[in-house]
């Protein structure tokens, strides 16, 4: 498990706070290389948002996200799977996150109650921040 600093105890309802970032080309190479990649770490939601011509970009953007939102949770790559980290939004709608099983125990553990999110991409390069909170305020 990964600390939180210390600060962050400081900010009310911050739980925790996770950037990332992915390369949009190798999101592109690993969606073409591996059949099973897009289904193994995004739910049928996130990939019928994505643009059938190019979903590379939008799905390293949701990718940044998920792993985003590990960091927030104070979690490593590999302690929850992806997929139960949902991002949804898109086509006019602001991007959110959603959480199932192990994913949302996880953050209702930790007090999570609701999530701020940014997506971007842009240069070849797709980026997330994300906002664990612990209350409304």
């Amino acid at each position: 498990m990964i600390e939180a600093p210390a600060e962050l105890g400081h900010q009310p309802g911050v739980v925790g706070v996770g950037i990332d970032v992915v390369d949009i080309e190798r999101m592109r190479r690993a969606l073409g290389r591996t059949e099973g990649f897009g289904p193994r770490y995004f739910t049928e939601s996130e990939l019928a948002r994505a643009r059938p011509e190019d979903p590379a970009p939008s799905l390293a953007a949701r990718f940044a996200a998920k792993e985003a939102v590990l960091k927030a949770l104070g979690l490593g790559i590999f302690d929850l799977p992806l997929r139960e980290i949902e991002v949804t939004g898109g086509g006019g709608s602001p991007p959110a996150i959603r959480l199932h099983a192990t994913a949302a125990t996880a953050a209702a553990d930790r007090g999570v109650r609701r999530w701020l999110v940014s997506l971007t991409h842009d240069g070849g390069v797709a980026a997330a921040v994300v906002v664990a909170v612990a209350s409304s305020g």
